[in-house]
């Protein structure tokens, strides 16, 4: 019995084999909608090794822009 999964944009069932050439989005349309989030940077990937305790503390000279 083949596998379905739920499509990550839409939630319409997806068939999981090679029939299904989108998976696991349902279509060519829902795999690019997905593409241009993570181009828009509306997805991240939390880097768990970034410790805030690590930052330089703030400079003193608050008149210096960058």
């Amino acid at each position: 019995m083949p596998m379905t999964v739920s499509c990550p944009t839409c939630g319409r069932p997806v068939i999981w084999n090679e029939g299904s050439p989108y998976r696991p989005f349902c279509s060519k349309r829902c795999r690019l909608i997905d593409l241009g989030a993570w181009l828009a940077e509306d997805y991240q990937i939390a880097d768990g090794t970034d410790d805030p305790a690590d930052d330089p503390p703030p400079s003193e000279d608050s008149s210096q822009t960058h």
